[in-house]
């Protein structure tokens, strides 16, 4: 069974000379109806049709699965949809209009092994890794079924994107072919608690312009293990130390997701640790108001608390920027998914 979803199109071209005495002409036209067109019945395309033989050979070896799309919650032109996989299992994932495109944000795994204090995904616990056409489906179901053109994709999603490397790569790839969705890596993001070993492989493939975001969320250890259980083993010290030896391109810098929880990693002093921390990485810093999650004490900062706290950083040098809260009416904000509403 061919798995489309999980293929590029040199792997389709060598999958049909191995198997079948085919290649480019009709991998690129099986491309062309799935991944541009989202059409199923690739078999009546006039290349298919033109080799009748081929196409009985085909009939029932190529499967297109990314999920039933069962539900979609909306905030404006915010959407959130959530996806029943084969064997039940749902994950939930976010299309974020912008100002001349939409951005999906895309889930890695069911659930998550991080548990993060703050975060709705890690109270859910650890189900399974997805399969890279679970992931790929994403933006399937986001092009072809809910019919919104996708540009950016986030693996912000539910899940550490970097627990489940292989299947990240492979995705990754999919989703970069020219031929297929056409993502360049530059329009991809992928967001880590700081799982360092990931980082550290990540490092040692030739994936320029593939950008690298830390979720940081406090300015030292004894905060940051409060919040972020990882921080416990892979401490601060030795993240700075694999983000220090990454092979960052040119003119590259590092996202840094700086979720600001009022009263707990917001004061004064806590901005200047930060400051000292990130010196000398190139870094972008998104300052995000945690977003409240049920059963946790944790509150949301006022914008002037914000306001504040981007000013001491733009101070000593290091941009920021202020993200309000986007989706949170359908939890569909940063730290809210899996919670259906």
């Amino acid at each position: 069974m061919i798995d489309i979803l999980e293929f590029t199109l040199e792997h389709l071209i060598q999958t049909f000379d191995k198997d079948y005495g085919k290649g480019r002409f009709h991998a690129q036209a099986l491309f062309r109806d799935i991944f541009k067109q989202g059409n199923t019945h690739f078999l009546l395309s006039p290349e298919f049709l033109d080799s009748p033989r081929f196409a009985r050979a085909l009939a029932g070896k190529v499967s297109v699965n990314p999920g039933e799309v069962v539900k979609t919650f909306a905030e404006g032109e915010l959407t959130k949809f959530i996806t029943r996989l084969e064997d039940g299992l749902e994950i939930e994932s976010v299309i974020i209009p912008m100002t001349r495109h939409n951005t999906l944000c895309v889930s890695s795994q069911v659930g998550c092994k991080m548990g993060c204090k703050f975060c709705e995904t890690g109270r859910m616990g650890f189900k399974r890794n997805l399969r890279i056409s679970e992931i790929t489906g994403q933006i399937y179901n986001a092009r072809h079924t809910l019919k919104k053109d996708i540009k950016n994709i986030v693996f912000m999603g539910m899940g550490e994107p970097l627990d489940n490397f292989d299947n990240l790569i492979g995705a990754i790839q999919v989703m970069n072919e020219q031929q297929g969705f056409d993502i360049a890596l530059r329009h991809m993001t992928l967001s880590t608690v700081g799982l360092v070993p990931g980082i550290e492989r990540l490092a040692k493939l030739a994936m320029p312009g593939l950008r690298l975001a830390i979720s940081i969320n406090a300015p030292n250890d004894t905060i940051r293990s409060r919040l972020m259980p990882i921080n416990k083993t892979l401490p601060l010290a030795r993240l700075k130390k694999s983000l220090t030896n990454f092979p960052l391109g040119k003119r590259g810098v590092f996202l840094f997701e700086y979720i600001l929880i009022k009263g707990l990693n917001d004061s004064p002093a806590h901005a200047a640790l930060l400051a000292d921390f990130i010196y000398p990485l190139p870094v972008r810093l998104n300052l995000i108001a945690y977003n409240p999650v049920q059963g946790l004490d944790y509150e949301s900062p006022s914008d002037e608390q914000m306001h504040e706290f981007a000013d001491l950083l733009s101070a000593r040098g290091i941009m920021v920027i202020k993200r309000w809260s986007r989706g949170r009416s359908v939890a569909a904000g940063c730290g809210q998914l899996g919670r259906n509403v």
